[in-house]
């Protein structure tokens, strides 16, 4: 036989109840079941609340019981269609509702509430949809849970008397019928006949209770998710249903948090091994989760993560506990006396601190009782008063196979430090099972996607994006970001989630990602935005493995950068006003992100798509010494010189070098030397040297007038220079030779001029807007080590932009 025990959900709609209806039956073909009821959805809260008003004198209560009772008659006028049956089971709920009415009105008249009341009040509820639930069901038998689900005082609470309920539901189902219908949660005391209640979850327990009295084959819970999660959906997108778990690890999940199964139910058929298997009364041909003593392959060291907010932490502090035996005693005992539960304890191994989790609205009460225990001690300064820590939050992982795992509290306590998540407080027991800790109520999102994302319980690794800039190299990067978002997902399991986009004057952001189809419409409508602003919204988001992207050449955005890392996020610049900036400033940013676990990747400010940095960065890592570097560094100036001919004057080449996208907006800046001394200080910083832009020699080859007032005043006065341009080319043509613009550092000595080379030179043959660089090392001395390719594009810099995003994705 089975026991299914279905939940308010399961009976609070038209649609779900019927849907009950046709799980009981078919199992019903196959075996005897006892299926045990809740309340309709919301009811047992109904019944809490319309007592309060009855209690507070208020009219009201008369408005809310009638709800009521319309509720559940409608639902028996949509669902019972037999005349008959809907006229007897009108008379049995009509009767019910008398009697709750009765006593909602008692307690109106004498403003008087007691437990005894309060518990026959809540009683009504299973009541009620057990008579519906058993007039639905073909040949169903109710039996009342009252006459056999027996209670007894204790420590001033109603709790099981074992013995007595085994051997009366033995006795009860000693016939079997083919369904059995019993109500949940509600009981008798075994000395008072008063009725009394299993608590919140209670129907979980009653189902357990009967499950293993009976030796059920397997208890089912109907519920309205498929299982128990990774984590809470609500929360975490990628979680989903795990398969197995094993009795202990899935008691932990639902004692911090998994409101999957009320915990208690667990106990009764797991020392029976009884499986559990929890299932979706919506979704039936899901398999749902099998809780079992043993998994079968198991593998997995952390099997989900759950979640307790709104917690608080009561510090209990002072030396007069070092060494004292029965400190701990007292502080439980009184907690305990005063029905305060404690779900954490964390101590210190000198024994002169423990923090003590309880629930955010048990905090004020918690640490009256303790300040009231120790008042002795607290007067003579032995302990200190009662500290409360507000809005937290208590996580914790679990798993069986973490005791089998090394290294598990570790990468744990690296995850979140590397997401500057801080943690308060933790404990973790000698079994291993469980690893708790508490962070601030903030972090409590962040900390779940990010944990949930590091141990593989994910689908897939999320890199989150914000992305500043969407000109030529923003654009293009969001359109490769597009393209290769589903075969990244597909061959690498990582999803490029971009949750943010900004153009200089408007910014969007949603968390589950945006339309990269349809952004540059979205934008456009959105709200105005600035630098501080944008700031503060990725800030404010306080999102996990985030990445913001620079596309932009914007001194304002690379002010940000320092604020961004101290948040942990990483930084991926093709801007190069940060790295090639105030020297102080650079080894700031690149501090604060090795200090902060995160990345400060600007692999494009040199060579577009070129991997020059990440080359300086492993020969120096590997013990190598940069000596000298020579390079041609701008594609722009590459190309104009490439350019240059007979037929195409020095004006006309900068003209081309503009319209195919090589040059800035104001191609003075290529011309001027800037972008490549920006360069050449970025490289000469990256290889181990001290290097401002101020200390690189700048040998020109544009007089300096050119320079002064406005774009098209340059373009009007460039043709000026194509004369003596055609001449020294014409000379160096006789010579055998071609310009290049050089960038030289030689040990910490840096410039930047326009130099004739021969055809021995590796620069001789630099076609188009190709960059090339040469490092002379210790190691590479004879034979100087040469990287040479495209230095210059949209779609070659949004690549190598994409590269850099990829390799913090991989680490």
């Amino acid at each position: 036989m089975k026991v299914l025990k279905f939940g308010g959900t399961s009976v609070g709609s038209v649609k779900s109840i019927l849907s009950l209806k046709k799980i009981v039956e078919n199992e019903a073909k196959h075996q005897s079941v006892v299926v045990v009821v809740s309340a309709l959805g919301g009811i047992t809260d109904k019944l809490l609340s319309t007592s309060q008003l009855a209690l507070h004198h208020q009219e009201t209560w008369r408005t809310e019981f009638d709800k009521m009772v319309d509720r559940h008659h409608k639902m028996i006028d949509t669902i019972i269609t037999d005349p008959t049956k809907r006229e007897n089971l009108f008379n049995t709920v009509d009767t019910l509702f008398d009697q709750l009415k009765s006593i909602y009105y008692g307690v109106y008249l004498i403003h008087d509430l007691s437990e005894k009341t309060q518990n026959t009040i809540v009683s009504y509820g299973e009541r009620l949809s057990s008579n519906i639930v058993a007039t639905l069901i073909g040949g169903a038998k109710w039996f009342d849970s009252r006459d056999f689900i027996k209670t007894e005082r204790r420590d001033h609470r109603n709790v099981l008397d074992a013995e007595l309920t085994n051997k009366l539901v033995k006795e009860t189902f000693a016939d079997l019928p083919r369904v059995s219908l019993v109500p949940g949660f509600i009981s008798r005391d075994r000395e008072t006949d008063e009725i009394t209640n299993l608590g919140r979850g209670g129907s979980d327990y009653t189902a357990a209770i009967i499950a293993a009295a009976l030796d059920a084959e397997i208890l089912e819970i109907w519920t309205d998710v498929d299982g128990f999660m990774t984590a809470d959906p609500r929360v975490i997108k990628t979680a989903y249903t795990i398969n197995e778990l094993s009795y202990v690890e899935a008691m932990e999940l639902c004692n911090f948090g998994a409101k999957v199964i009320y915990p208690p139910t667990i106990y009764p058929v797991c020392i029976k091994n009884i499986p559990i298997r929890v299932k979706n009364t919506f979704n039936p041909e899901n398999p749902g989760t099998i809780i079992k003593a043993k998994i079968d392959d198991d593998k997995k060291p952390i099997k989900g993560i759950s979640s307790i907010n709104g917690t608080a932490l009561i510090n209990v502090t002072g030396l007069s506990m070092v060494g004292v035996i029965g400190v701990n005693r007292r502080i439980f005992t009184a907690l305990a006396n005063n029905g305060i539960s404690v779900f954490m304890v964390s101590q210190a191994s000198s024994e002169n601190s423990t923090s003590i989790g309880v629930r955010e609205e048990d905090a004020e009460e918690a640490a009256e009782v303790l300040n009231n225990e120790f008042s002795a001690e607290i007067e003579n300064g032995a302990m200190f008063p009662m500290k409360i820590e507000h809005g937290l939050a208590t996580i914790a992982i679990v798993g069986e196979n973490m005791k089998h795992t090394a290294g598990i509290a570790g990468k744990l306590f690296g995850t979140l430090g590397r997401s500057g998540i801080s943690v308060i407080a933790c404990a973790q027991g000698a079994s291993e099972t469980n690893i708790s800790f508490v962070v601030k109520s903030e972090s409590l999102r962040k900390s779940l996607n990010v944990l949930h994302d590091s141990f593989f319980l994910s689908e897939y690794k999320v890199l989150n994006l914000f992305i500043c800039g969407v000109g030529t190299v923003g654009g293009k990067l969001i359109e490769q970001i597009h393209k290769q978002y589903e075969e990244l997902k597909e061959r690498s399991h990582l999803k490029l989630n971009v949750v943010g986009i900004a153009s200089s004057h408007n910014a969007i952001f949603n968390r589950d990602g945006l339309d990269l189809e349809n952004y540059r419409k979205t934008l456009r409508a959105s709200e105005p935005s600035d630098p501080q602003k944008l700031r503060d919204h990725i800030i404010q988001m306080n999102i996990f493995n985030s990445v913001f992207v620079d596309c932009t050449a914007s001194k304002d955005i690379a002010d940000l950068y320092q604020t961004l890392l101290e948040h942990n996020i990483s930084i991926v610049a093709a801007n190069k006003i940060a790295a090639s900036g105030d020297y102080d400033n650079y080894r700031r940013l690149k501090r604060t992100a090795l200090s902060h676990g995160v990345k400060f990747r600007f692999e494009t400010n040199v060579g577009a798509g070129l991997p020059v940095i990440g080359t300086i960065n492993d020969l120096r890592n590997s013990g190598d010494k940069i000596l000298k570097i020579e390079a041609v560094l701008s594609g722009t100036l590459n190309y104009i010189f490439n350019a240059l001919s007979k037929d195409t004057p020095f004006s006309q080449a900068v003209k081309q070098a503009k319209e195919l996208g090589y040059s800035e907006p104001d191609p003075r800046i290529d011309l001027s030397g800037t972008d490549v001394i920006r360069k050449i200080v970025i490289l000469s910083r990256e290889a181990g040297y001290h290097v401002d832009q101020e200390d690189v020699e700048k040998h020109l080859f544009v007089p300096d007038e050119y320079f002064q007032g406005s774009v098209d005043e340059f373009w009007k006065k460039l043709p000026a220079l194509d004369a003596s341009f055609e001449e020294k080319r014409e000379e160096l043509e006789k010579e055998g030779k071609r310009w290049r613009f050089i960038a030289t550092m030689d040990h910490g000595k840096t410039s930047v001029s326009l130099k004739a080379v021969d055809p021995e030179s590796p620069f001789y043959n630099l076609e188009g807007s190709n960059n090339i660089v040469t490092l002379t090392t210790e190691r590479y001395r004879e034979y100087p080590m040469l990287i040479q390719g495209y230095g210059a594009g949209a779609s070659v810099t949004a690549a190598g932009v994409f590269a850099n995003v990829m390799s913090i994705a991989n680490i």
